[in-house]
Order: structure tokens, then sequence, then C-alpha cells
């Protein structure tokens, strides 16, 4: 829900006009040069966020000024899929602007009590965070994107693309310094500021304390980047009331620790989703309506975070309906195939299911024998028909000279590789003269290559998988003579 359809409009902020107004009309401005220097090319900003106002002269904890758009505040998204997570200000969840004036007063001694009394802890922290970071904190605003130190390089220099588009404000570079030794360059900047604009108005102290939480919590070096560049946003999020809260959540659903990492680089938006209004609902609706075990909720989210942030309910009941309408699919079945392959919820039905669908009915597989294969093996939806199915199963018909109902028994030859397993298994006992007589059977393509060699090629792993090398490079040369006699056509 967006905050200016919860909270009106308050006339109370304008006892600190001219500078708030004339912020907003600077960057307004400031958007409005870009556009025009970009000529036909119309830049839309986040339209799902909303920048937080901050009185003036306000300033960090470290003492540092904040822009008006800086904030330690969580940032407010309105997602038609959920509900934004808490606005607070100060510690304490925003109320209507409509008070009395005793009321104001009234917050205004509460506040002043709660500083006091946190103000010997917050000292503590504040001289540990220094103490620890003391020599970064002095490098960041003359880091460059190699990370060596530069002297006296202005805006224009270090950033002259990003200063050309939107008239860089200096106040930005130690943010920029700091970014960039994330791989973060100057297109990139331009993309998170088209995006959110907003984020780039982040004190550097404020930044780093987030992302280094989230480096400590175990997502990679690597990925801050991309998770930036989806999610700019995250730059907002304070530790202690937005991603220790969520962290916590997916910790409750027995997320572990090891894993905690890669689920926020799959899906960073789940920063943006309130905890209580939400994710939890979303997973008491896998638990409660699909019908997913409550111990396998683990499972699921591991395999697809991007289910937490999805709208599960119409995902959940289209595909069920299509699934039980075009191959009888019972409840029970698609909540399988869900459990083993959450990311079927994410699949277009038009492009995603019919086409596989199809094929395989275009193969001789009646509709059950289908259901059959995609309740054992639900990963077939995300095989590509015509690089993946279909070379499959000509070698099976061609090669193996096996037919095609033997797919409802070992499903599993389809998610196997043609190139490093199905080919050189089979050419290898053909090789040795020990092939089986009649269609070669698929159970052959399951075992490990130790069981493999072991009990049908009686030799050893190393001459196996030499062999199997051969083959590829053999395979490889064919390809690219026939690109080339390709090309060479092309031009005749």
């Amino acid at each position: 829900m967006a905050v200016s359809s919860v909270y009106p409009l308050n006339p109370a902020l304008f006892s600190h006009s001219h500078s708030l107004v004339l912020s907003q009309a600077y960057l307004k401005a400031r958007s409005l040069r870009r556009i025009i220097r970009r000529g036909s090319r119309v830049v839309v900003l986040s339209t799902h966020s909303n920048a937080k106002i901050l009185k003036p002269n306000r300033k960090s904890r470290y003492g540092d000024s904040l822009s008006t758009y800086d904030t330690d505040d969580d940032c407010l998204l309105n997602d038609e899929f959920a509900e934004s997570v808490d606005f607070e200000v100060d510690g304490n969840k925003r109320v209507n602007s409509q008070r009395t004036s005793g009321a104001r007063e009234g917050g205004q001694r509460l506040s002043n009590e709660r500083t006091s009394k946190n103000t010997h802890e917050r000292s503590i922290v504040e001289k540990s965070y220094h103490t620890k970071n003391r020599i970064k904190e002095a490098a960041f605003s003359d880091i460059n994107e190699h990370g060596k130190q530069m002297t006296g390089k202005s805006a224009e220099e270090r950033y002259p693309k990003l200063y050309e588009e939107i008239d860089l404000d200096k106040k930005c570079l130690p943010l920029l310094d700091y970014l960039s030794t994330f791989d973060l360059k100057e297109p990139h900047f331009i993309q998170i500021y088209e995006r959110h604009m907003q984020s780039l108005q982040i004190n550097v102290f404020s930044a780093r304390e987030r992302l280094d939480y989230l480096l400590s919590i175990g997502v990679k070096h690597r990925d801050i980047k991309r998770i930036l560049l989806r999610q700019p946003q995250i730059l907002e999020y304070t530790v202690e009331s937005n991603l220790k809260s969520h962290i916590a959540f997916l910790m409750h659903l027995g997320i572990p620790n090891s894993r905690i990492g890669q689920i926020i680089a799959a899906a960073p938006s789940l920063f943006s989703y309130s905890v209580e209004n939400s994710l939890k609902p979303t997973v008491r609706y896998l638990v409660e309506e699909v019908g997913i075990n409550e111990k396998n909720i683990c499972k699921v989210v591991q395999l697809s975070p991007q289910i937490l942030v999805q709208r599960i309910d119409i995902s959940w009941n289209t595909r069920y309906l299509f699934l039980s309408k075009e191959l009888g699919a019972s409840r029970d079945s698609v909540v399988k195939m869900v459990t083993k392959h959450p990311q079927l919820l994410h699949y277009s039905i038009d492009d995603g299911f019919l086409p596989r669908i199809n094929f395989l009915r275009s193969i001789g597989l009646r509709d059950s024998d289908i259901l059959k294969v995609l309740t054992s093996l639900t990963q077939v939806l995300s095989l590509s028909v015509e690089d993946n199915l279909k070379p499959k199963y000509m070698y099976l018909i061609n090669e193996l000279r096996n037919e095609v109902r033997s797919l409802t028994k070992y499903p599993m030859y389809l998610s196997l590789s043609l190139e490093q397993r199905i080919r050189p298994r089979h050419r290898f006992l053909v090789s040795l003269k020990k092939a089986p007589k009649g269609p070669f059977p698929l159970s052959l393509f399951v075992p490990t290559d130790e069981s493999f060699c072991q009990q049908w090629a009686g030799t050893s792993v190393e001459k196996y998988l030499a062999f199997r090398q051969q083959l590829l490079l053999k395979e490889f040369a064919q390809k690219y003579e026939r690109r080339g006699a390709q090309k060479y056509e092309r031009r005749g």
C-alpha cells in the first residue's frame, strides 16, 4: 500500500518547508534534464517506491549530514501482490498525521526519553563499528573501480557518463566509490538511478552497514552487484527492523545457514514484503490451501525462493485447473509436482506447459502416460523441446531401438545429458561388444559411472572417461565442420 494513500499530507511538515521543497524541485528538474538529453528515450522511474521525507539538517548516527532522501528507515513499496513492510520513523510506526498538538508533544517527550535511554548502548555499538572498519571508511571516497587510491579527481573525471546523464551530486561520490568495489560501473549506476533514484542518496556508512550484514550471513561478494541491480532499495532497508526480521523468518522455516545467502541472491525482493502480512500468509496458503506438507516447505523454498514473492493463489489455481482439465490430474498429483519442482508455478501455460505436453502426445504418449512422466519428473516442463526432448527421443528410437512407452517406466532418461551420459555409455558398450541384444535398456543410464563400469562394462572408470572425452571431442569437431559448411552455403 502506498504511503500517500495511508498517511494524508501533514501541514506540520511545512514548518521545515524551503529546504525540502527545493530538494524535491532540484531532483525533478535534474530528472527532466536527463530525459531531454536522451531525446525520445523516456525513462520511467520506480513506480512502486516512495521517497521518505526527513527533517532538514538531520545528522546520521555517525555525525554526517544526511540528504533529504537519506534515511535509516525501511523502504516502502506499493506492491500489488503483498502488503509492504511497516513504515517506521526512529523506531516507531508512523501514525496518522491528523493528531492534536498535545499528542505531538507527548510523542516528542517519549522520543527524548528513548533517545536518552539508548545513548550509552548506541555509543558502544558505534565505537565498535568505527574501530572495526576505521581503515575502510577512510578510503571510501578515494577508491577507484580497481580498488586503488585516487588523488584529487573530480566527479566529471571519475564518473563522466554518470555526471552527464544525471547531473551527479558530489555528495554521492563516497557511496559510488564504495559500490564500485562490488564491480558496479557507470552504466549500472544509471540503471539503479532509473529504477530507484533514492538509493543513490543513501549515506555511505548506512549502505555499508547493510551490505556488510548481507555478506556476514552468507551472501557472496560477487552476488551483491546482481542484488543491487535487481533491488536497489535494499540499500534503504535497516538491519535491525528489516533485514534481521526477514532472515529470522527464513531460519524459522528451517533454511540452513549455508543456504540463506543463495536464497537472498535469488529473490532479493523478499525484503520488500512484510513478514507478518505477506510472507507468513504465503507459507500458510502453501500448507493449508495447496496441501504441501509443512515439513517440505523448507525444501520448496530452497528449490524456488521466488515462490515467497509471487501471487501464489492465482499461480496455483490457474495451473492446477489446467493440469486437471488437460491431463485429468488429481489434486494429489499436482501437489507432488509442486513439491518436487515448485518452479512450475512460474511457467507459462501457453509457452511452457502446452508445447511440452503436445510434444509428448506427438511421439505417441497418452495423457495418462504423460501424467505419469510429469508426476515422476516434473522438470520435463523446463526442458527445451527442440534442443533437449526431441534429440533424446530420436536417439531412443533410432539408436537404442527402444519404444516410447519405456519413458513411463524410466522418465529419468529425459533429464539425463545426451552428450555426457546417454550416448557415451551406449557407444562404450557397443565398442566393447557388451551391449545387450534387442532394445537397449534405459536402466543402464541410471547408475553412477562406477556402478556402470563395474556391473556392465567390466572395466575401469578411467578407461570409460577417456572414451567419453574422445567421443565429445569428435562430436565437437563434427559440429564445428557443419556450422562452417552452413555459413559457406549461406554466403554462396
